[in-house]
């Protein structure tokens, strides 16, 4: 049997036409996919992409898998899906790096990404470091050492959007538009990074959310934003592609519940029914 998971991302950090086309920076969190990789007859409830991520790595090490044993794939995730925190990304990166230690080879990260893009778009979770990813075509990849140290409040809503769904509905006209703001987003984060600034980090994630929001509304999306300041949090991130919107906090001065009071005394869960609270950590699958 052999291991591996992969965390989930809140949103990301920022989204949009940076560096002459669209481009991400995921938020990675402390909530995992896991993945085992065993010998075995398959699940019953087993997800098809982790299937073929399996059959990509087995052809990808040159094995025949004729003469390989029935393998069995066993995904334990309770990260809600479409919802814009990388639950297929998380599933499909472990699945890759289990199946390769099941045949004891290992994958490199570059290796990682383009396996998981030759299925879907890929979020840069996959990555240690904060990665600024070109997540449909891998032709970009800018990491960035620094992990700031961040509690998040998700704000989950009932609705569900799959990053195919948002790709038909946002075009590239669209994010064209909107090249000159995503420009100072894309500075402001790299000041964040050399300054390890988590002020400057809120102040880009919040204007990539603004710019996003113009797109792709989120509910209660001005009275979030002032929550942030009202409580003078870092900012708030959301998913450019779902329904999840982040606020990012200082964990040795704001309280989560506190936050969370002031939400549902505004009525603005009402919008978000499900919250949780994590923590900010180091992407790539482990």
């Amino acid at each position: 049997m052999a291991e591996a998971r992969c965390p989930a991302s809140c949103g990301e950090l920022l989204q949009g036409w940076i560096l002459g086309g669209e481009k991400l920076v995921s938020c990675p969190i402390a909530w995992y996919s896991e993945v085992q990789v065993s010998e075995g007859l398959p699940a019953a409830d087993e997800r098809p992409l982790s299937r073929r991520m399996l059959n990509q790595v087995i052809g990808h090490f040159g094995f025949d898998s004729a003469i390989l044993p029935p393998l069995r794939i066993e995904c334990r995730s309770t990260i809600p899906v479409a919802k814009g925190l990388a639950s297929s990304t998380a599933d499909i990166a472990a699945t890759a790096v289990a199946a390769a230690r099941w045949l004891n080879r290992t994958l490199d990260e570059n290796t990682l990404a383009r396996l998981c893009l030759r299925l879907e778009p890929t979020d840069s979770t996959v990555f240690k470091a904060l990665t600024l990813f070109d997540h449909r075509h891998g032709s970009c990849r800018i990491p960035h050492s620094w992990l700031p140290q961040l509690d998040i409040i998700i704000l989950e809503s009932p609705h569900r959007l799959t990053t195919a769904a948002c790709h038909r509905r946002i075009g590239d006209d669209e994010l064209r538009a909107q090249a000159e703001p995503l420009d100072r987003v894309w500075r402001l984060f790299q000041q964040s990074c050399a300054a390890q600034s988590p002020r400057l980090l809120g102040e880009a994630t919040t204007l990539s959310a603004r710019a996003r929001n113009l797109l792709l509304p989120k509910a209660a999306f001005e009275t979030l934003l002032g929550v942030v300041e009202h409580h003078d949090l870092y900012g708030l991130n959301v998913a450019h592609s779902g329904t999840v919107v982040g606020l990012l906090l200082d964990p040795r001065r704001h309280d989560p519940h506190y936050i969370l009071a002031a939400l549902k005394e505004k009525g603005t869960l009402a919008f978000y029914p499900q919250q949780h609270i994590v923590q900010m950590v180091t992407g790539g699958v482990s």
